[in-house]
């Protein structure tokens, strides 16, 4: 493998602490526009949705190109800001890991071209929509399978 990550999570990384009672959080005079707010959506309140992807027997996980399109449509579906994208691809067909800064926060790609996998992370606050991102991943790279845990950030 030419890449991997550098640091791992020892344990299940389940947090077994009862989540505070939801509290409106007001949203800042001429602010009310902006769309990386907390939100709140069937009763809880929470900055926003973060949703980790695996993808498995994936198509183009080497193609710099397709995985930036890829990126930019995620973000442009889910109705959130693009502010900058990092990119880096490893030689040898070792991969392409990088970043999409969102004013909303972020998606970050891992790929494994050798395993056929990539790993996302598409974390969107306020009323950008995470979930309408993994629509255009699943379509622009053809997995065989997803594999997709979500966790509510920033939970009152």
């Amino acid at each position: 493998m030419a890449h991997g990550c550098a640091a791992a999570i020892k344990g299940n990384g389940v947090s077994t602490r009862k989540p505070a009672k939801t509290v409106p959080v007001p949203i800042p005079p001429g602010d009310e526009d902006r769309n990386d707010h907390f939100i709140t959506r069937n009763g809880l309140t929470y900055a926003g949705s973060h949703l980790i992807i695996d993808l498995w027997d994936a198509e183009g996980l080497d193609d710099r190109d397709r995985i930036e399109r890829a990126l930019i449509d995620a973000v442009t579906a889910a109705d959130a800001t693009l502010l900058h994208i990092h990119l880096h691809t490893f030689g040898g067909g070792g991969g392409i890991s990088g970043v999409a800064v969102l004013a909303e926060s972020h998606i970050s790609v891992h790929t494994w071209p050798e395993k056929g996998y990539a790993a996302f992370d598409v974390f969107m606050c306020g009323n950008a929509d995470s979930r309408k991102a993994l629509g255009v991943l699943k379509e622009a790279l053809r997995p065989q399978r997803i594999v997709i845990g979500e966790h509510k950030r920033g939970l009152l």
